[in-house]
């Protein structure tokens, strides 16, 4: 309970909570705000099991690890690990699929989530537009297993639907898993069709958000539908764009490994333009059975993806501020 004094000298008495009488630090923080901490446990103590209880494992890219003697124990064998991906003949190429593969997942993702996240907003039918989304959100909850026999069944050069329907309009079929040319276009094609809706959903999360007043003062002002998506949707959703843009950029260099080795496996034929560092690390492990060696590869993706983030964090706080992500 509190005394004040308002302006004509009048004494009232003030019951405060106990707890806005709470520090302002974390835990005050966190007995103010219980059931919301209670949502993030999940995603805390998965971050903390895989990603911050693992980091001392990485001193074992520099070591000959051995199962036996645990990771303090083992010897010490400097850089030697970096050798076996550095010294091979595909570590030039497998960082350019991994790099150039991820590059055209996050530009025609964005482009296609945008537009659509864009065209949903302007739809005023809402048991369309919500049926739509239930839609396009589906396929992310499937399987990369089902989707390689789904591809299979479509790609597939004596069954497939595809060679199928070509063949019966008078036109040769294609030999799919023989041509690695095809599969860079494929796997984008891919990935857009199965990760659009996610990224479509959060584009709309943010729009509901804007000022409805802005819409309203520029159909008042003349402007049309068009002339508000350019002039008010788009650059609202820019800082958006530019986050979630960065959040991938500190991946480019992981290729979605369940994606690539479900649908390619171990054709290698196709490896030249589909193999990329994940890939690449677990067929070598298979054969050489040394975690140190994956670990060093990880160790060389994380550092780059690290520096890539923080470069393009920096461009983009200096050019557009709102953007940053830090």
């Amino acid at each position: 309970m509190r005394v004040t004094q308002n302006v004509q000298g009048n004494v009232s008495l003030n019951r405060t909570s106990p707890r806005r009488l709470l520090s302002p630090g974390l835990l005050g923080d966190i007995l103010r705000n219980p059931f919301s901490y209670l949502l993030m446990l999940p995603a805390i103590v998965y971050a903390a099991v895989f990603s911050y209880a693992a980091y001392p494992y990485a001193v074992i890219a520099f070591q000959k690890y051995s199962f036996r003697t645990g990771i303090w124990a083992s010897e010490f064998i400097g850089l030697k690990n970096f050798e076996f991906f550095f010294r091979s003949p595909r570590a030039v190429m497998v960082t350019w699929n991994t790099m150039w593969l991820n590059a055209l997942f996050i530009a025609y993702g964005t482009v296609f989530a945008l537009g659509f996240a864009v065209m949903f907003n302007e739809v005023r039918a809402v048991r369309f537009a919500k049926a739509t989304q239930a839609i396009f959100l589906f396929p992310n909850f499937i399987s990369w297993v089902i989707v390689s026999y789904i591809i299979y069944a479509l790609l597939s050069t004596e069954f497939g639907l595809i060679n199928k329907t070509l063949i019966s309009m008078g036109f040769p079929g294609a030999n799919w898993y023989s041509n690695a040319s095809y599969w860079p276009a494929i796997l984008v094609v891919i990935r857009v069709w199965k990760n659009t809706g996610m990224s479509v959903v959060i584009y709309l999360a943010a729009i509901t958000g804007f000022d409805m007043e802005l819409y309203e003062a520029a159909r008042i002002d003349g402007a049309g539908r068009l002339k508000q998506i350019s002039s008010i949707t788009l650059p609202l959703l820019f800082p958006t764009i530019c986050i979630l843009t960065l959040m991938s950029i500190g991946r480019i260099f992981y290729g979605d490994f369940g994606m690539i080795y479900a649908l390619i496996r171990d054709n290698g034929t196709l490896q030249s333009t589909t193999d990329v560092i994940e890939t690449y690390v677990f067929r070598a492990l298979r054969k050489t059975g040394s975690p140190s060696q994956a670990m060093a590869v990880s160790l060389y993706q994380s550092v780059l993806g690290f520096v890539l983030v923080f470069g393009s964090n920096w461009l983009i706080k200096r050019f557009f501020n709102e953007g940053a992500l830090f």
